[in-house]
């Protein structure tokens, strides 16, 4: 090998105060493990001698603890984007102490590439193997790391003994071109590969190469499906269903996207149950265990994603069933996100909610508007170009002290416009067709706990008419009496009203 073989702590020697870093992956896998804790080490080391570090993180989405959690820790981070969901992250993000930038997952490589960002100093990358002419077999994620082995100045490399030969192939990495030069996407099914196998860096930018043995998959699993969650993906199987007996989508299916969580694995245990959904393609951005368990049963026949979100027990298990890896392709999150694709071939859209609105505008990041949950992740990529756009979740939460569906959102991420279906464990509210009085009283209807229909009900006889009837004084009182009892149930429409 050419290149030079460094400690973690070496690596992170080459990182100085106010850099722009990338960093691989997309979530946990194939993120960086070793070089991005070291990083945190020095920043502490640098503190504690009088001396500003922070650094800004650029990554495909969320990361993992040694990324995110040791540099909040450490206060060595600045700035990050796109995406997080660590909870020690998240609290220095609200408490306004590292400044946080929401985006959408498809498009941060093309605006790193158009200069918004300015220039990245130093890349991270998680590889299976490198050539000394500079060819990389990635992780078990990809997230904009083609993007990022193109525009860093210097890369640090992580080779990983424990990924294993057998996950060459499993990627296709395609960086389309930017404007004016840029062509269609040459991806018409889930399972078209539209670049090659292997990423690629100039091996003068390669500082060295940091060996590590991690192990790979997650060590937490997903809460098992519970009654709420059940009726939820029952209620999308049924939709589904009726959905091609009325000649409204195709017999033959089309691709889903699935969003990450307890009731996205609930939905595709449904669909993996139902007598009447036909086998079909997934073109998303995460497979989480559920979408090993469809791949290996058939009625999952192609899975296109950008990262292998499994537990560990489910990653050694894809590994060692060779014939599940011609179902499976991990692209770049510009391509597994890409509209263009995503309304090509059809993708039906199925992301989770905090909360919706009468009107169907939906706040998938902001808890009570302020606070940061996750962030808007890639459901905006999916829900604007989708085929069918859906919404879930359970109807109300804390012990029905919080309603989900509320008078008015406190965060928007998407407006109605974008939002075709809500999905409870209520039922089913379709939003097509319908004016947006005739949509807040389906949503009422089909998608709102019993104990607030009455309160959803009085605030429409409350509000002014019009296209959208809505009382400003009264809007936000669900949130208040939140606020102020722990419970929207309380709601007194008389004790906001402004006098």
């Amino acid at each position: 090998m050419i290149y030079p073989i460094l400690t973690a702590e070496e690596a992170a020697q080459f990182v100085k105060n106010g850099m722009n870093v990338g960093v691989s992956g997309f979530t946990a896998p194939g993120c960086p493990k070793k070089v991005p804790a070291a990083i945190a080490a020095l920043a502490r080391a640098e503190h504690e001698a009088g001396r500003e570090f922070k650094v800004n993180i650029f990554s495909g989405a969320s990361t993992n603890d040694a990324t995110d959690g040791e540099l909040s820790r450490s206060q060595a981070l600045n700035y990050r984007t796109p995406y997080q969901s660590l909870g020690e992250l998240r609290n220095h993000i609200n408490a306004g102490e590292v400044h946080y930038n929401d985006r959408h997952l498809s498009e941060l490589a093309q605006e790193f590439r158009y200069g918004y960002y300015g220039k990245m100093d130093i890349a991270i990358v998680e590889v299976q193997s490198i050539t000394d002419d500079g060819e990389l077999v990635l992780g078990t994620a990809v997230g904009n790391t083609p993007t990022w082995l193109q525009v860093a100045d210097k890369v640090i490399i992580e080779l990983n003994d424990q990924l294993p030969e057998s996950i060459r192939g499993l990627h296709d990495i395609y960086v389309p071109l930017d404007p004016p030069a840029r062509r269609e996407i040459p991806i018409y099914r889930a399972g078209d590969r539209a670049g090659t196998p292997t990423a690629h860096v100039d091996p003068k930018k390669v500082l060295g190469v940091v060996r590590t043995s991690e192990p790979l998959g997650l060590l937490s699993k997903f809460t098992p499906v519970d009654d709420v969650t059940r009726k939820i993906g029952e209620n999308v199987c049924e939709f589904l269903v009726n959905e091609m007996r009325q000649g409204r989508m195709p017999k033959s299916f089309l691709p889903i996207q699935s969003g990450v969580g307890n009731i996205a694995n609930a939905v595709l245990d449904a669909l993996e149950h139902s007598d009447e959904i036909p086998a079909f393609e997934m073109y998303t951005e995460v497979v989480q265990d559920s979408v090993l368990k469809l791949l290996e049963s058939g009625h999952c026949k192609f899975a296109s994603t950008c990262s292998m979100t499994f537990s560990r027990e489910a990653m050694m298990e894809f590994f060692s069933k060779p014939e599940l890896h011609d179902k499976l392709l991990m692209r770049p999150s510009e391509i597994s996100n890409n509209p263009e694709v995503i309304r090509r071939i059809g993708v039906v859209s199925m992301n989770t909610a905090i909360e919706a609105d009468i009107f169907g505008n939906i706040n998938s990041s902001h808890v009570s508007g302020t606070r940061l949950m996750n962030g808007i992740g890639g459901s905006g990529d999916f829900t604007r170009n989708a085929y069918t756009s859906i919404f879930l979740c359970p109807s109300a939460k804390n012990e029905e002290c919080i309603s989900t569906i509320v008078p008015m959102v406190s965060h928007v991420d998407h407006t109605c416009h974008s939002v075709d279906i809500i999905i409870t464990d209520q039922g089913v509210a379709d939003l097509r067709f319908k004016d947006p009085i005739q949509g807040a009283e389906e949503i009422i209807e089909h998608a709102a706990h019993p104990a607030y229909r009455p309160l959803l009900r009085e605030y429409l006889a409350l509000s002014k008419m019009g296209h959208v009837m809505q009382n400003q004084d009264l809007a936000l009182s669900f949130h208040r009496s939140l606020a102020l009892e722990g419970d929207m149930r309380k709601t007194d429409y008389s004790r906001f009203a402004v006098k």
